[in-house]
């Protein structure tokens, strides 16, 4: 199994905004999730759309906590949870996961945004979580691929408003960003994973391509920046970690196993997020205090 981040990696990491650690997962692993995510009903059933505002729809489920299940095993295993401990400097805990269904020739597109322009909102003080982006599909700029801006987490947290049902960044400070600050097209291949900071600007583009391009991605925030009030997301809760082996071990039982009521109560503790709790990407005011800021 890959060894823990160097110093040289983190140091990537607080310049850019992002990591890429390619073949993090293997191809066997990968698999695992990949039929389990589109063999899986319950997913599907907590799956919902948000307009992008360019005439698309984007795809998605969101979970609060890891759950027993392959889901879980992705989200808790040590080569994820070390790498997030590591760019935390912190105890870093599950503030959510979700699978984002980028749908063969109608997967909507992510306006520019930054996580923590959703986050800041939810009694988050400081910018330090993490996102880990886990391919589960090749991820091409044919099929719409995560693009960010390299170094644009160093601009603080920028204004954002709604386009569609989503909100994203404020288009003219984003126009300027990008006349100083590098656009990269983070092309993937499945078992790949991107860690990046939650000021890192990106977005993604419409998949009009013949390929389906489905990724998970789990987040994690610092203990020592547990929220101050309570919101749709989790406040502090310890992690248990689990060995890299469990996602061999877990994903295999969730083809093994041909008791529909187990997988049932694996997808129940995974505490699935209702389409109309889930406020972190929709529910900016004009009237807020945010707005002014």
């Amino acid at each position: 199994m890959p060894g823990p981040l160097t110093e040289a990696q983190i140091a990537d990491y607080d310049s850019q905004g992002f990591l890429l650690a390619s073949s993090l997962f293997d191809a066997d692993e990968i698999e695992l999730l990949r039929r389990s995510a589109k063999e899986d009903k319950r997913l599907d059933d907590h799956a919902f759309g948000r307009d992008d505002g360019e005439g698309g729809t984007v795809r998605l489920s969101v979970w609060n906590h890891p759950g027993n299940g392959i889901y879980g095993a992705f989200a808790r295993c040590n080569r994820l949870v070390q790498r997030a401990e590591q760019l935390l400097r912190d105890e870093p805990y599950h503030y959510h996961s979700k699978m984002i269904m980028k749908d063969a020739r109608v997967g909507g597109a992510w306006a520019w945004h930054q996580d923590y322009g959703y986050w800041y909102g939810n009694g988050v003080l400081t910018p330090n979580l993490v996102s880990c982006f886990i391919a589960v599909d090749p991820a091409t700029r044919e099929n719409g691929c995560l693009q960010v801006i390299r170094g644009s987490h160093a601009c603080g947290r920028v204004h954002h408003q709604l386009t569609g049902q989503q909100a994203g960044a404020d288009p003219e400070r984003v126009a300027e960003i990008l006349k100083r600050f590098e656009l990269v097209h983070v092309e993937m291949n499945p078992g790949d994973v991107l860690f990046f900071h939650s000021n890192l600007l990106h977005r993604s583009d419409q998949n009009h391509s013949e390929n389906p391009r489905w990724s998970m991605i789990c987040c994690y925030n610092a203990k020592s920046n547990d929220p101050y009030k309570e919101s749709h997301h989790p406040r502090y809760t310890p992690l248990d970690r689990l060995p890299d082996s469990a996602v061999r071990e877990i994903g295999g039982q969730r083809f093994e196993d041909t008791d529909v009521h187990q997988n049932d109560s694996q997808g129940q503790s995974m505490a699935w997020l209702d389409p109309n709790r889930d406020a972190s990407a929709t529910s900016l005011k004009p009237t807020s205090k945010d707005a002014n800021n």
